[in-house]
């Protein structure tokens, strides 16, 4: 349940710290005296949207955080675990900047707008004072009906469901449309590839048919000048192998060449002959062994163009062909398989209309179990506030198109007046029967809820005298088993409270500020009494106080 809300820089508000406690709190003021700040700040704190005008004037900022006791609520502390945030206490916080951006936390740690309304959901349950308004659309009406089966999980799942269905759907539709446009793509993959097939390149092929084109085209070259090379080695008296030898043998016989420099130099043209003879056999052996070959000259470059014409064809590079090779086959044999696909989308579709089908009878079948009971329980309280004339049914039945939802229309009727059949809200209920039953569904939508905290915000318009008291019984009732939280003009509602808390508005030339605080016993008669008879208090007014919060307690137990 919320424990407390601190409000910095909100709207007209200053600083203000709320504590609250379990059963009923009944939360008083003024008109404009600022009992919607409460509520909005609870509302940005459970991811509502944010604004700057909700900056206190002069403020940089509004600082706003919400705290709950979680002990009870497994949803929740299972939420949090999952996102590894701490269990044991449960803090939302909200900054939103006098530039209308916002930032959020949870127990801390930075989160999402999107977190804070989901976590939201597993703490708190607002019900609105337009909330009448929402009845007169059916998609509230199965929502409430919905949260009474207690069936949203199976609601969720055949939403699913139905998504699914719908987007194969789309897809065997968009493919059974598209097959001659297909057939043809897939004749033209067919010559792409056999053409790919035929030319065969190979990993390689092309740099190497590269390499021996260009030594096959300066092969007769190539022979000419090793043969130049191979007679300069060792050619009759002026080849090098000659000369060598000579300065070799000249330079032995000089005193002093076995040592020094001279050895050195005679060494190393020792080394020199011997490397030169070696090049001149290697040279002699590469002449002698190669010979000149137009006709695999004349087919390299054959190859070689068949390549390159394929690749200006397909409008890449000649090394890009393998890779384009690869992509066209798996695109044909992905076409290939399309007749068989198609056929498993067809299996798979059946399956999924069937399933859909399936579960959405299951879950008319709940609805239609759960209108009774939900028609009846709303009876019991529209008897209580006064409506015991009034006959109100659930009418269950079904839609000619399936829907996310389901299969069902929802249509919560009403009869105030016997012997008349019942007809929608919208054509029967007028303004006042219409708050009457808005209250009562509300009463019954909050007993099936199973959130710890339940927010009432001024239902009890247009409901007076008697009725007023009857309704501040049903939220005290409320109380009992939830926080029941209620935003009330009505004396006869406040006094049913457990706790009450009062709002009001403080002016000075140059500001102005809202302040709550927790009523005692004196300070709720006083309240009660403005409530009753205005701004001038009398003895009567106070003595009528006294006595309805009196009688208010007595009742409760």
């Amino acid at each position: 349940m919320l424990i407390q809300l601190a409000i910095r820089d909100f709207a007209i508000v200053d600083t203000l710290d709320l504590e609250f406690q379990a059963g009923m709190t009944a939360i008083t003021g003024e008109t404009g005296a600022g009992k919607s700040i409460l509520l909005g700040a609870l509302g940005l704190c459970l991811g509502e949207r944010a604004d700057a005008g909700g900056v206190r004037h002069g403020a940089d900022r509004a600082d706003l955080s919400a705290r709950f006791d979680i002990a009870e609520r497994e949803d929740a502390r299972a939420w949090l675990a999952a996102r590894e945030l701490a269990t044991d206490d449960c803090l939302l916080r909200r900054v939103v900047t006098a530039n209308g951006r916002s930032k959020a936390w949870i127990n801390g740690q930075p989160c999402t707008i999107a977190d804070l309304r989901e976590l939201g959901e597993c703490l708190i349950d607002v019900h609105s004072q337009h909330a009448h308004q929402a009845l007169l659309n059916e998609d509230t009406h199965r929502r409430l009906l919905d949260d009474a089966a207690g069936h949203h999980k199976a609601v969720a799942e055949l939403g699913d469901l139905h998504r699914q269905w719908h987007a194969l759907r789309r897809q065997y539709r968009q493919r059974s449309e598209n097959d001659e446009e297909r057939q043809a793509k897939r004749q033209l993959l067919r010559y792409q590839v056999e053409e790919l097939d035929q030319l065969d390149l190979q990993a390689d092929e092309l740099a190497d048919l590269e390499q021996e084109q260009e030594t096959l085209a300066h092969l007769e070259e190539s022979l000419r000048e090793a043969q130049f090379a191979a007679d300069s080695c060792d050619h009759d008296e002026h080849g090098a192998s000659t000369l060598l030898s000579q300065a070799t043998q000249r330079l032995s016989r000089v005193p002093g060449s076995d040592r020094g420099a001279l050895s050195e130099a005679l060494g190393m043209l020792n080394d020199a002959q011997i490397q030169i003879e070696e090049a001149a056999r290697e040279l002699h052996h590469f002449v002698e062994s190669t010979e000149l070959d137009p006709q695999r000259l004349a087919w390299v470059e054959e190859r070689l163009g068949e390549i390159h014409r394929i690749a200006r064809k397909h409008h890449v590079m000649p090394e890009e062909l393998s890779g384009l090779h690869r992509r066209l086959r798996e695109e044909l044999e992905a076409l290939d398989g399309g007749d068989n696909d198609l056929e498993t989308l067809r299996t798979r579709l059946d399956e999924l209309r069937q399933q859909y089908r399936d579960s959405a009878r299951e879950i008319s079948e709940t609805r239609q179990r759960a209108a009774k009971v939900f028609a009846r329980q709303v009876q019991e309280q529209l008897a209580f506030l006064g409506m015991d004339k009034a006959r109100f049914a659930v009418d269950v039945s079904p839609l000619e198109t399936p829907q996310p939802h389901g299969l069902d229309r929802v249509s919560l009727q009403i009869s105030a007046n016997p012997g008349q059949p019942t007809r929608p809200l919208a054509k029967v209920a007028s303004g006042g029967e219409l708050s009457r039953v808005s209250l009562a569904i509300q009463v019954v939508a909050a007993s099936h809820s199973t959130l710890a905290t339940l927010v009432f915000d001024e239902v009890d318009v247009g409901i007076s005298g008697a009725t007023a008291e009857i309704v501040g019984q049903l939220l005290r009732r409320l109380g009992s088993d939830a926080q029941v939280m209620t935003v009330t003009h009505l004396p006869q509602v406040a006094a049913q409270a457990h706790q009450h808390l009062h709002i009001e508005k403080h002016s000075s030339d140059d500001a102005t500020r809202t302040l709550m605080s927790q009523l005692d016993e004196a300070g709720r008669v006083r309240e009660l009494a403005r409530m009753l008879g205005g701004v001038k208090l009398s003895n009567r007014t106070l003595a009528h106080a006294r006595e309805m919060l009196a009688a208010s307690q007595r009742s409760a137990h």
